[in-house]
């Protein structure tokens, strides 16, 4: 792909760019709010551009980028990138005092982190210069929810918000030793100098072992903590379907590669309009086209297995009444046992070769029918991103369902009860007005511009809710 082709299909998003030579040699490290708009802009014409604009645009035959989810994280990579790559055409700002650092106290037992423009030769570190003192300000406000190291300069008595926020392991009051803060002083100085992909590689080793040692809480912290951490990485974005489907094929061990995939999930509320919903995908993409609803007709609506067994069954059932396309892979939004009640389902319907996995929601495990414990997978993992990114869908579309039925159903008993509205008054008001609560605070004058709604129907609606107001 040549730099013309690159440049076209630039995103406008936050995040690095690197800018190369002839020998595919890395000359300049920026950062940007949105990308296609900063890095066109050095192949525009200029009237009166710096030399060092020109002489950049000049040498640039090749380029590359990463996106980030902020600006703020797109200032933090490129710093490290720089300082990683050192190209010659990024203004060695490292002799600069008006450039701000990030300084941490490594010399205290536990060390603080702090912007400063003033870098003394004195045992604590420094980090930088960055090259915009807001968006680095913003940065150690992110920084101190991944990373919760203390802000006071003196230690005080007692614990104070920070602590109780998340953002503090409050040493003042002993509820951290001297050890586990070094740690964490560790994992900033390496996020700090770039070497991301090893933080995350050693918290997700964490992560796996406080999940089989059943320290499920700890385990949600690291999750949470590696989560933050990939998104502030940078991402080169490139289509990768194909990516995210074979991963899945392998970490599963399937024979096919899963280019059909349906999600299902249930939705209610005590078991009032019980509901549940398929989704379907199909190369990674959805497929609108396969998405059904169900009302709960058979099951009892208090047990969630035995819904999700019934929506599950009717859903494969008619497909395969009509001869249409079965599914590669099931996934269930739910823990072991709805895979189990699911599993076995699909074993009585004849379907025993269509592989099934459930997704249960708080620590975001995989459940498969061959092992016990569930699959753990680092939240950089792009098959886990692809199961995640289904099973949202589903339960959107699930609790969509399931609030258009209330709406249609708290609609129906209430304008049910008005002399004169039947059901095609009814219908003619909720089109007109949008909503029932709009239906109620609408005037004379408003009403009778519905069709067939007459002076007197609409005397009957107006005097029914001023009552109720009473």
């Amino acid at each position: 792909m040549d730099i013309k082709e690159k440049l076209n299909n630039l995103p406008n998003l936050p995040g690095v760019y690197l800018l190369k030579d002839r020998k595919d040699e890395i000359i300049y490290i920026g950062k940007a709010s949105r990308l296609k708009n900063r890095v066109v802009s050095y192949f525009r014409p200029d009237k009166s551009p710096s030399l060092k604009r020109q002489a950049l645009s000049a040498a640039t035959t090749g380029l590359d980028y990463m996106t980030t989810d902020t600006e703020v994280d797109a200032l933090l990579l490129e710093a490290s990138l720089i300082k990683r790559h050192r190209p010659k055409y990024n203004v060695m700002l490292k002799d600069d005092k008006s450039y701000p650092y990030l300084k941490l106290t490594s010399n205290e037992d536990f060390p603080r982190l702090f912007i400063t423009r003033n870098r003394k030769d004195d045992k604590a570190d420094y980090f930088g210069p960055y090259t915009d003192v807001k968006l680095l300000r913003k940065a150690i406000a992110l920084m101190r929810r991944i990373f919760p190291l203390r802000k006071c300069r003196l230690l005080p008595s007692k614990s104070c918000l920070d602590y109780q926020i998340g953002q503090c392991l409050a040493p003042c009051i002993g509820k951290v030793s001297v050890k586990d803060y070094r740690q964490l002083v560790n994992e900033v100085v390496l996020f700090l100098k770039g070497r991301r992909k090893k933080l995350i590689d050693d918290l997700v080793d964490k992560m796996n072992y406080a999940s089989r040692i059943k320290s499920f809480e700890e385990a949600a912290k690291l999750r949470d903590r590696i989560d933050m951490l990939s998104k502030v990485a940078g991402k080169k974005r490139r289509p990768d379907i194909a990516g995210q489907t074979e991963e899945l094929k392998e970490i599963l061990g399937l024979f096919e590669l899963p280019r059909r995939i349906f999600a299902y999930d249930i939705s209610d509320i005590q078991g009032s309009f019980a509901c549940g919903v398929r989704v379907s995908f199909y190369g990674a993409k959805a497929d609108k086209a396969g998405y059904r609803r169900f009302r709960i007709k058979e099951a009892d609506t208090r047990n969630d297995y035995q819904m999700m067994k019934e929506v599950v069954k009717r859903s494969l059932k008619g497909l395969a009444e009509k001869s249409e396309p079965l599914p590669d892979l099931i996934i269930i939004d739910g823990g072991k046992g709805h895979l189990g009640v699911v599993r076995q389902e699909l074993d009585n319907l004849g379907f025993k070769d269509i592989p099934a996995i459930s997704i249960a929601k708080k620590l975001d495990h995989i459940f498969t029918s061959l092992k016990q414990s569930p699959l753990v997978l680092p939240p950089t993992s792009k098959a886990l991103q692809m199961v995640q990114r289904i099973r949202d869908e589903a339960h959107r579309f699930a609790i969509f369902y399931h609030h258009s039925l209330r709406k249609k159903s708290v609609s129906q008993s209430e304008l049910d009860q008005i002399k004169g509205v039947g059901p095609l008054r009814k219908k003619e008001l909720i089109n007109y007005f949008g909503s029932l609560s709009k239906v109620k605070r609408a005037r004379l004058a408003g009403l009778v511009k519905v069709n067939k709604i007459d002076r007197q129907t609409a005397g009957n609606i107006i005097e029914y809710f001023r009552k109720g107001r009473q």
